[in-house]
């Protein structure tokens, strides 16, 4: 039997405790909204969890890491508060396999700006925009069963140029009342560790109610979880014709 998928939600957890839409919208907060359809649609196969800025060590301690499959990251207000530590630690586990899923305004937050090693910054209008969410990837796994195209009635605007490099996949693109187009949900490989951008989901509309936007959730979760063991790619000595038994290099000189 196949252990389960180990999945965090971590939420900023500011907006549902200080703005009066979110906390109308989000009763059961952002993140806790989130779990609870990763949960639906994940069954069996997956155990979710939260965690928030606000718990000890923002929730993401060495042991909670290490037991982390899947880790999902929505932030807004509060990027530059996260502690530089628990940044270096959850980059850590990224690239030793750890699947990252960054939602939203997660684009700036320090975790996605170490990993992407660009400025990740974006044109941005707040208001009532239509956005449609383009599958340009349908054989994508994290496209399967996915709408075409996905139809968000109201949301915040996301415009290029986005600042990030160039992905491994793009799987959506968005269009907007305005005009502008946007890499709307991208793949990237850092390390061991497979990470998904996907831009929908500001906290003044019901994005994360939405059925198409739940299942890209779900899809990201199964394609970023890897059932290998939690490394980090290190240097490999190997002696001059021996090809098979590597040794690792302790940093002295040879």
């Amino acid at each position: 039997m196949t252990d389960p998928v180990r999945v965090l939600v971590w939420g900023e957890n500011h907006h549902e405790k200080v703005d009066a839409v979110p906390q109308r919208i989000y009763p059961d907060t952002m993140h806790g909204t989130i779990a609870a359809a990763l949960r639906q649609h994940l069954g069996d196969a997956a155990v979710v969890e939260t965690a928030t800025f606000d718990d000890a060590e923002h929730g993401l301690t060495e042991e909670r890491l290490q037991r982390t499959d899947v880790l999902l990251w929505w932030g807004h207000m509060r990027h530059d508060d996260v502690d530089d530590e628990v940044v270096a630690r959850v980059h850590r586990h990224v690239l030793g396999g750890m699947g990252l899923i960054a939602l939203h305004s997660a684009h700036f937050s320090k975790i996605f700006i170490a990993l992407m090693g660009t400025t990740c910054s974006l044109r941005w209008r707040q208001g009532d925009d239509r956005e449609l969410v383009w599958t340009v990837a349908p054989t994508h796994p994290i496209a399967q069963g996915v709408p075409q195209p996905i139809v968000l009635p109201a949301q915040e605007m996301y415009g290029e140029f986005f600042d990030v490099p160039k992905p491994d996949d793009l799987v959506f693109v968005s269009g907007f009342t305005g005009g502008e187009v946007f890499r709307s949900g991208m793949t990237f490989s850092r390390g061991h560790g497979r990470i998904f951008y996907f831009s929908p989901g500001d906290q003044d509309y019901p994005v994360y109610h939405d059925p198409s936007i739940q299942l890209v959730l779900a899809n990201a979760v199964r394609w970023a979880h890897q059932d290998r063991p939690r490394t980090s790619p290190r240097i490999a000595m190997h002696e001059t014709g021996d090809f098979h038994t590597p040794r690792e290099w302790d940093g002295t000189p040879l």
